[in-house]
């Protein structure tokens, strides 16, 4: 009786020191990956997730080793676990899809955090990113609400990120009247671009006819800004031009109808 104790406590003291040196490896290694991926370009959100995906498989791994330990088969433990994870993935394969998204994401990093973009497609929204988490990616829009776009629908739609190359250009469009001096016209727009502080002065504004409309010749004014002046630009533009063109009395036509009342008695009807 006391050997079969003896013995069961000298395989609990053995599973004991399996566990205790299992977690102090555990924690060793977990510290050596957090301090390797510092050292990477990968994104913080991404780090998290590669620290507790290495920390679930070697506790699961521990816990084989401590099984086996006692003399037990895990050859059934390890049948059940497939089991379970063919089980739990078909049941949240919409969260994994969203989570494999989010992954893309921060690895490709079509956008990073601050950037000002568009998504066109299942989600279609539009914004400014403020995090990019694993299953979700968090917006705020220009009237200051939050929109929060599933990962997965995001790496299956158009993206257009606005802020990534630095500059963006602002593209206004004015009507004037056909009888217009249209060299005046251009004079005075590109009078309005020169005032402008936040204009870049290194590309050549782009002024001139862009079309002819039953009403009005459609003028083009095509500047260059950084990315975060553009609605400074675009209102200055659009205003300034206005007040200009009143000035140098250029007229902006409107559609107008004329209407003809006929007098049939004075017609003889």
């Amino acid at each position: 009786m006391n050997d079969k104790l003896m013995s069961i406590l000298l395989l609990c003291g053995k599973v004991i020191l399996i566990i205790a040196l299992g977690l102090l490896v555990i924690k060793i290694l977990l510290a050596i990956e957090k301090k390797m991926l510092k050292h990477t370009r990968l994104d913080e959100a991404l780090h998290l997730f590669i620290l507790k995906s290495t920390k679930v498989i070697l506790i699961i791994i521990l816990a084989i080793m401590a099984i086996q330990a006692t003399g037990a088969s895990t050859t059934s433990l390890v049948t059940v676990l497939g089991a379970c994870g063919a089980a739990i993935a078909l049941a949240l394969k919409d969260s994994l899809g969203n989570v494999a998204g989010g992954i893309l994401i921060l690895l490709n990093k079509p956008f990073s955090k601050g950037d000002s973009i568009e998504i066109s497609g299942s989600s279609s929204a539009t914004g400014i990113v403020d995090s990019i988490d694993l299953m979700v990616t968090k917006l705020h829009t220009y009237d200051n609400k939050i929109v929060i776009v599933p990962n997965g629908s995001i790496t299956t739609s158009v993206i257009v990120n606005f802020s990534e190359e630095g500059v963006r250009r602002v593209d206004c469009t004015f009507g004037v009247s056909y009888d217009s001096d249209l060299e005046k016209v251009k004079n005075v727009m590109r009078q309005v671009v020169s005032e402008c502080e936040e204009i870049k002065t290194d590309s050549e504004p782009v002024i001139g006819v862009s079309n002819l409309g039953s009403d009005a010749v459609i003028m083009d004014c095509k500047v260059w800004c950084e990315t975060e002046d553009y609605f400074t630009v675009k209102y200055y533009l659009e205003e300034n031009i206005k007040k200009a063109f009143d000035r140098e009395g250029i007229k902006i036509p409107y559609p107008q109808m004329d209407i003809h009342i006929v007098d049939k008695e004075k017609n003889g009807e």
